[in-house]
């Protein structure tokens, strides 16, 4: 049985964790293939209400088996946190797996987050310090230290001291910071080795055999289009592959394996930290759509900034991704608003453009050019049939799905599980 890939299809933040653990109770695995505990999945269910940044969303059905790949960068102190309130929580995690290839996250890539961010000064990209990007950055560069690599600790131990003898040099004689231990820190990471240990495989693995044996996988995405390292908003992006085809390299996976490619959007735009936003709404209508959707980073906690629905960078996104349907979310916060707009192209020196510039420097120049749509103006909340949305609601989505060229499958119309509209 193919696999099905749940990709963000905006800046992130777009509500997949709602989307993989609504479409997890039908299937066999949930992966998760890039980024680290940068990202922040907010779930609602019976169990409550959880922000997972490194365990797969699927973790609450019993039944199911949630694979961290190789394309995530793991921070061990988060992901045990994770584990313990969870099952504070009630909820098992023994069917937890992660791939002996993923890449750790040190004290070192953290420290270097935050002295590379205020070195920038105004010119800083707005990381979340949490030291995925350096962390990528040795992986790239050969010098990362892989989860397999605690299971033997003599390895683990030269390894380590090779990389911070480096480390320590540039902490100290570039950015005049004190060195790190490397007793302390291989004291800790041996520690959280034998933790980490009964959770260790080789992922994929396990990926292929459940495969064969016609087993329904999920693929869970991480961030959004819009923040891949290569297709994004450079530089303001994340530190790896966003899209569909991060999920072939982040999991060990054939292309020809993925059947369903489902693109997840916000019904507006929102994105966290620095870098163009075309549609953003510096007024009334941004501040009363973020105080409605409660925007702010499950990660961060930092305020989201909003705007109208950017078609272009959703056609953009679908083309790239190759989406075969769309999940549309937050339909909800609109209830409230007396008309919407949604931006059909860009203006630029005179130009329009249909498709967003590769610069950023260009696209923060760039002038929304807008269709507007009556809003409908009552609560839909409680609806769970499409035929029984307001007229002028439908009338939205169509207009979305012409724009990105592919269909709704799913609107989410309020954050819990049960609040949703299968199409």
């Amino acid at each position: 049985m193919p696999a099905i890939a749940v990709i963000g299809a905006q800046w992130g933040d777009e509500g997949k964790g709602k989307i993989v653990d609504l479409l997890a109770e039908k299937v066999n695995v949930v992966v998760r293939f890039s980024g680290g505990n940068n990202a922040g999945h907010t779930v609602i269910n019976p169990y409550g209400e959880f922000r997972l940044h490194l365990v797969p969303s699927g973790i609450f059905y019993p039944d199911v088996a949630c694979i961290i790949g190789n394309g995530v960068v793991i921070d061990p102190a988060v992901l045990f946190e994770e584990i313990e309130e969870l099952k504070k929580s009630g909820v098992s995690v023994e069917r937890l797996f992660v791939s002996d290839r993923a890449n750790l996250i040190m004290p070192y890539h953290i420290l270097l987050d935050g002295l590379e961010e205020e070195s920038r000064g105004g010119s800083a990209i707005g990381t979340t310090r949490r030291g995925i990007g350096p962390c990528y950055m040795d992986k790239v560069g050969r010098l990362g230290i892989r989860v397999g690599d605690l299971l033997d600790k003599e390895v683990f131990r030269e390894r380590l001291r090779t990389v911070l003898e480096q480390k320590n040099r540039i902490i100290t004689k570039v950015y005049e910071a004190q060195p790190l231990s490397l007793e302390e820190i291989y004291d800790k990471y041996c520690h959280y080795g034998e933790i980490l240990a009964p959770f260790i495989r080789g992922t994929d693995l396990m990926l292929q055999e459940a495969l064969e044996n016609e087993e329904a996988v999920l693929l869970e995405g991480a961030q959004g289009t819009m923040l891949d390292v290569d297709f994004g908003t450079y530089p303001y992006v994340t530190s790896t592959s966003t899209i569909v085809g991060g999920a072939c390299s982040g999991l060990g996976l054939s292309p020809a394996k993925i059947d369903r490619i489902i693109g997840v959007y916000k019904a507006y735009s929102t994105r966290v930290g620095a870098g163009p936003l075309v549609t953003e709404l510096c007024d009334e209508t941004g501040e009363l759509i973020r105080q409605r959707a409660h925007e702010y980073g499950a990660t961060t906690g930092r305020p989201r900034r909003c705007g109208w629905f950017d078609a272009v960078i959703g056609r953009f996104s679908a083309r790239i991704n190759g989406f075969s349907e769309f999940a549309l979310t937050r339909l909800d916060i609109l209830d409230v608003l007396p008309s919407l707009k949604i931006c059909t192209g860009y203006k630029l020196d005179g130009d329009t453009l249909t498709n967003p510039p590769s610069n950023s420097t260009l696209l923060a120049g760039c002038e929304p050019i807008y269709e507007e749509l009556a809003g409908w103006q009552t609560d839909i909340s409680a609806l769970r049939r499409f035929e029984d949305l307001p007229g002028k609601a439908r009338s939205y989505i169509r207009t979305l799905e012409e724009l990105i060229g592919c269909s709704a499958s799913v609107i989410s119309v309020g954050p819990r599980r049960e609040q949703t509209i299968i199409v």
